[in-house]
């Protein structure tokens, strides 16, 4: 994997912006109330907490997942944690999975296994990614970061 072309830097300002833009785009896609919001770790946790604060979702679970091991090319994936087994009931229907970012798709591609009726949302998403998730705010090109 080469490193990106582009870049596309995001101030922590503009991250919190995004961050309630996609709790407010979420707010209006479930007539019930989600039971859960589930983040990503690492990149999930500040986007779920923005989201659980602007939403009232109390619950909040992580998903460990490791793909960046040097922090500039995806390594094999490994679920370092797994989701609380309530959570995987019913397919995960109810819960909300948060990240910040899609970008291959492989970290999102085994999530949303454990959970295929959760609804998937991240704060940003580039191509290859793009088809595993449900809500988004911003695409980016898949050369960028």
């Amino acid at each position: 994997m080469s490193l990106p072309e582009k870049a596309f830097p995001v101030s922590w300002d503009q991250f919190h912006r995004d961050a309630r833009a996609l709790a407010w785009r979420l707010a209006g896609t479930n007539k019930a109330q989600w039971k859960a919001i589930v983040c990503i770790t690492r990149g999930g946790l500040v986007p779920a907490a923005i989201i659980s604060r602007e939403l009232g979702i109390r619950v909040i679970e992580t998903v460990c997942v490791a793909s960046y091991h040097d922090y500039s090319s995806q390594g094999q994936l490994q679920v370092l944690k797994e989701v609380t087994p309530a959570l995987l009931a019913d397919d995960g229907a109810g819960v909300l999975i948060i990240d910040d970012l899609t970008d291959t798709g492989k970290t999102a591609g085994i999530v949303r296994a454990m959970m295929p009726k959760a609804h998937f949302a991240t704060v940003y998403a580039k191509p290859k990614g793009r088809p595993l998730v449900d809500t988004f705010v911003t695409e980016v090109s898949q050369d960028t970061w």
